[in-house]
């Protein structure tokens, strides 16, 4: 937790003085309902290519980074689970690890096609869109798959479908 912590918390400041630090002669005025760092640099009237190259350099790898512990956390929790004895206790297991992982997927997912979409269709309608996606769908979603858990609401669910 203290490594996530650290490394958000870095990833920000770098953001945060790399944008702060970048002047801007295209106005100030975002058609977005938050500020995003590639369209703030939009705006930018300096070509500091190497200082953006380097914070998405330094982002790119602290995500990688992240992505991959979650990978080798979760291999490790399917692993654990897959030695329990009981079928029961590794579908209880299961019932409580998978809705995190969906949730989890469901987030990079949403975040990778924001960010790593070609830049040849972006349009400032489909970036609000993505970013409506991305920041939208999983808190929304996040109960509802939690919730699935509950045995009332599944059969509920069946009897609707």
């Amino acid at each position: 937790a203290a490594a996530a912590w650290a490394s958000g918390f870095l990833n920000g400041l770098l953001h945060t003085g790399n944008t702060f630090s970048t002047p801007l002669c295209k106005g100030n005025v975002i058609n977005q309902f938050f500020c995003e760092i590639p369209h703030i640099l939009k705006l930018s009237c300096s070509h500091s290519y190497l200082r953006d190259v380097a914070a998405i350099g330094i982002t790119a790898s602290l995500g990688f980074g992240c992505f991959i512990f979650i990978v080798v956390s979760y291999v490790q929790i399917f692993r654990a689970v897959l030695r329990i004895p009981s079928e029961q206790g590794q579908n209880k297991s299961f019932s409580m690890c998978l809705p995190h992982l969906t949730v989890v997927s469901l987030f990079v997912s949403t975040v990778m096609l924001a960010y790593m979409k070609p830049s040849s269709i972006s349009s400032p309608v489909l970036d609000l869109l993505v970013t409506a996606l991305y920041s939208l769908v999983p808190p929304t979603m996040n109960p509802l798959i939690y919730s699935l858990r509950n045995e009332g609401l599944k059969n509920a669910l069946r009897k609707l479908i």
